[in-house]
């Protein structure tokens, strides 16, 4: 698989959110993985991927702004539509939250590109994610597990084709990958 973010694990769950049992499948992985990781809480950093000014690097910022607006405690977002965090400033938010929240847990949140059957999917997994990747980006590998949205095809004119990424696609995996979040951190007991 060509993805924009390349995850550096190895068991990855791909979920399919139009399948009836995507939600639940989704938000029980989740939350598996959060209370695998307690005890290193409070807080969770939620550090979402992307960019504003292409719409398939859209996905990171949109879930970013959609957590901040629903108020968790003990649960810290980095990366909105109004504060991106991308390409040309992921060192410097890496470096900075390492300095304010020390080893916290980190949950990262990308778009990908893969194969055609899998657009619009999920996949969820344990490790860290190289944002860029398959746009042949060299950018550090962050977060302790991950989730990242097929938002188009990989393999071909990669940079482009995320400009060219359908809103349709984006914004049901945002909505999707928020809301599971918020029903995760609510069953493994973060505060609201």
């Amino acid at each position: 698989m060509t993805a924009k973010s390349d995850p550096v694990c190895s068991e990855i769950l791909t979920i399919n959110p139009t399948d009836p049992e995507g939600f639940v499948l989704f938000v029980r992985r989740l939350s598996e993985l959060l209370q695998d990781l307690d005890h290193l809480f409070p807080p969770l950093i939620i550090l979402c991927i992307g960019s504003d000014r292409s719409t398939g690097d859209a996905l990171g910022p949109l879930v970013g702004s959609m957590l901040t607006g629903m108020k968790m405690q003990d649960v810290v977002v980095y990366g909105t539509l109004e504060t991106p965090v991308h390409a040309l400033n992921l060192e410097q938010t890496f470096t900075a939250l390492r300095v304010r929240h020390g080893e916290r847990v980190i949950l990262a949140v990308d778009s990908s590109l893969g194969a055609k059957k899998n657009v619009g999917c999920l996949q969820l997994g344990m490790g860290s994610i190289r944002p860029g990747a398959g746009v042949h980006k060299k950018l550090p590998a962050v977060g302790d597990f991950f989730i990242t949205g097929i938002v188009n095809v990989g393999g071909f004119m990669e940079f482009l084709v995320l400009q060219s990424t359908r809103l349709g696609v984006v914004l049901p995996l945002a909505r999707f990958i928020s809301s599971g979040i918020m029903q995760a951190l609510f069953r493994s007991g973060f505060r609201q």
